[in-house]
């Protein structure tokens, strides 16, 4: 049987030893090395990076070997590397692109195959399907050329490149570092086990600045966690920042792309939050401008901040293969998802975790608030915006007859609010009179279906969460 491999919102991803198999992570190398070849990109080289996960280093190896049999020149981490890194170091090598062994922030017993552009963001939905395209002709010919590690490296065609340096060379001149050094600010930083262990501490260690590190070792089972740094997932940060007295906590995922956040009271951020506290400080602190690139899942209190700094926001899939395209296109100072992964101008179009969680910082530094402060002075200007989200299991051949239960059926109100606007782009986006929202959409990369809301208070936002199930009927 030809093993079925689908990419999703951002790349392919499997079960470890299940389909996530050293074989099928070498036909989706030949089929990207191909692709390379054929669009004349494979002189360019390539880079391969890899997270913390069961055997990540194996499978970025075995990609390595592949691309070295096809004669292309790769890059190869010596070591976890976070994504943001790596796509980085895609600009700075001037590669044709990356590959990167990762499942970001899904559960230990998943790994996934991510692909970068040569402009460091994630492969557009067309190349990614043409990639996919190739695959059943490669596997049912099992034609994959392949030359040793040891060969390679002795052949040249691979080497092993640490890009960290030159990042944050890169990252130190879009931030204050040593301003932040000095700030004695005292940080919880919460790792996930993950790639983006011990890079604040480097980042802002030497100075007063204290940083208390917790899951920084390499585990990858993820010991009572999901490496995916949203509030269910942050309670050891939480009861660290007030065992400490911390200031802020700084949670990263499984590949350091994301960020999450806790206030100096114990009580996480939301990413909507977050999101329009890193608006608001390239607005207010650094005095920027240019648009705003926001996903359907995302705030309206980004809309509002348009308004205010006379900038436009423009919405789109869920999706940062989906966000890149019109930051570039646009010169866009921001973009960003409700999962926490928010790019910047000036840097990658692609999301990093790390410099979001430094500008959080310098926000903090400048303006001399703590989180829950940021988070009044932001209301000071939008008003109160509160979210929440809920993520249902569901048994993938039910996928049909849940979508079936909403498609067509729009209700005339929800939790007594006049339905205004229906969106399906991406999911069932509901538009209420009172400007909160409900949306119903299926994940990319998992069988999760996710029913997210905001409204002026959280009472309210679960109170449409719930009408959300009953009318999905789960």
């Amino acid at each position: 049987m030809i093993p079925k491999i689908k990419f999703g919102t951002d790349g392919w991803r499997g079960i470890i030893a299940d389909d996530f198999t050293f074989a099928n992570v070498r036909y989706c190398a030949q089929s990207v090395a191909e692709y390379l070849r054929d669009k004349g990109l494979a002189t360019r080289g390539m880079v391969v990076g890899y997270d913390t996960r069961f055997a990540s280093e194996r499978f970025a190896a075995a990609v390595a070997e592949v691309f070295a049999g096809n004669d292309i020149k790769t890059h190869l981490c010596p070591q976890a590397t976070p994504t943001p890194i790596v796509s980085y170091g895609v600009t700075h090598e001037k590669a044709a692109g990356a590959v990167i062994i990762t499942a970001s922030h899904n559960p230990g017993q998943w790994n996934g195959f991510k692909i970068k552009s040569p402009d460091g963001s994630s492969a557009p939905t067309q190349v990614e399907a043409e990639i996919e395209s190739r695959l059943p002709q490669i596997i049912a010919q099992d034609n994959i050329k392949r030359l040793d590690l040891e060969e390679g490296l002795s052949k040249g065609l691979i080497h092993y490149l640490d890009m960290a340096p030159d990042y944050l060379d890169h990252i130190a001149h879009l931030v204050d570092i040593q301003s932040l050094r000095r700030s004695g600010l005292k940080i919880a930083v919460d790792s996930m086990f993950g790639a983006g262990s011990g890079l604040f501490k480097k980042v802002l260690g030497g100075g007063s600045t204290e940083i208390i590190e917790i899951n920084g070792e390499r585990n990858p089972i993820f010991p009572g966690i999901q490496p995916e740094p949203i509030a269910r997932h942050l309670n050891k940060l939480c009861a660290t920042i007030r065992d400490n007295g911390a200031s802020i906590g700084l949670a990263t995922d499984g590949d350091a792309d994301r960020i999450g956040v806790v206030d100096e009271k114990g009580q996480p951020l939301t990413p909507l939050q977050i999101f329009a506290l890193l608006a608001l400080y390239l607005f207010e602190v650094r005095g920027e401008r240019g648009p705003i690139v926001k996903t359907v899942t995302t705030t309206r209190m980004l809309d509002k901040l348009g308004k205010i700094y006379n900038v436009p926001v423009y919405e789109t899939k869920v999706g940062f293969k989906y966000v890149a395209p019109i930051m570039m296109a646009e010169n866009a100072l921001i973009g960003g998802e409700e999962s926490s992964g928010f790019g910047f101008r000036g840097h990658i179009p692609e999301r990093d975790g790390i410099l979001a969680g430094l500008y959080l910082l310098d926000l903090m530094n400048k303006l001399k608030k703590s989180p829950s402060q940021l988070i009044e002075h932001l209301y000071g200007k939008v008003g109160p915006h509160h979210y929440n989200r809920v993520d249902l299991e569901f048994p993938p051949d039910d996928r049909e007859k849940i979508i079936g239960r909403i498609a067509g059926k729009t209700p005339p109100e929800i939790s007594g609010a006049k339905v205004i606007k229906v969106n399906t782009a991406d999911g069932f986006h509901l538009s209420l009179a009172d400007g909160s929202w409900l949306l119903v959409r299926f994940s990319g990369t998992e069988p999760i279906l996710r029913i997210y809301a905001e409204a002026s208070s959280l009472e309210r936002a679960n109170s449409m969460i719930a009408e959300g199930k009953k009318l999905l009927g789960v």
